[in-house]
């Protein structure tokens, strides 16, 4: 399986998978120019600007006006506003799989401080299916499962000791704690390889997303 990681974190992210099928818009369009010619559908999560650029969404629709967009009920006005035609959006319910011919979809629930969706993607080859799943600006992953697939793309933001640490050194120094919010609308490190513990098989990849960088400095 072809996939291309465009962009991930809080500067944009953007996941192209077998050059059709686009999973977030956080990013500019000139970051899209090779790509964007050869995709039939763009996934949507939610509507921070990292994950759904209004300019770059709007430059596509008008681009690609027969390219359809998929996401849950919560961005469908968003994606009006972009100018994208209502016929071109496919809403999508939680947990319910949408087949698309050579690949079907399936939106999994997350937990951010706004409303917040994954996705599951299983692509259909000549030697099989192969089983996506997408995950990222989530702080739980609980009552989730994905046994056995071929491939995970998970948000590891921080390490949970990291974290503690610069949040005790800023406390300490009166300074503003933006990990806190981070550990409440993020996925660890810890929790991520737990769920890949849980449910990876012996030829599953996985690639960390939304990584963090861990730093000494405050």
């Amino acid at each position: 399986m072809f996939y291309n990681i465009i962009s991930t974190g809080s500067k944009g992210n953007a996941l192209v998978i077998e050059d059709n099928i686009l999973i977030d818009c956080g990013v500019s369009f000139t970051k899209l120019k090779n790509v964007y010619k050869n995709l039939s559908i763009v996934l949507l999560t939610h509507i921070h600007t990292d994950h759904f650029n209004k300019t770059t969404i709007k430059r596509l629709a008008l681009e690609r006006p027969t390219l359809r967009f998929a996401c849950c009920n919560w961005l469908v006005n968003e994606l009006v506003q972009c100018g994208v035609n209502k016929r071109n959006i496919d809403v999508l319910n939680v947990g319910v799989w949408y087949n698309y011919g050579g690949f079907k979809i399936s939106p999994i629930l997350l937990y951010h401080n706004v409303e917040q969706c994954g996705y599951r993607v299983f692509i259909n080859y000549p030697d099989g299916i192969k089983k996506i799943m997408y995950a990222t600006d989530t702080n739980k992953l609980d009552g989730i499962t994905a046994p056995e697939y071929d491939y995970y793309f998970i948000e590891a933001n921080y390490t949970e000791e990291g974290i503690q640490k610069r949040i005790n050194a800023k406390k300490a120094l009166n300074m503003y704690c933006y990990e806190i919010d981070a550990m409440l609308n993020h996925l660890s490190k810890e929790k991520c390889d737990q769920f890949l513990y849980e449910n990876m098989g012996a030829n599953s990849q996985y690639v960390y997303m939304h990584k963090h960088i861990e730093k000494e400095e405050i």
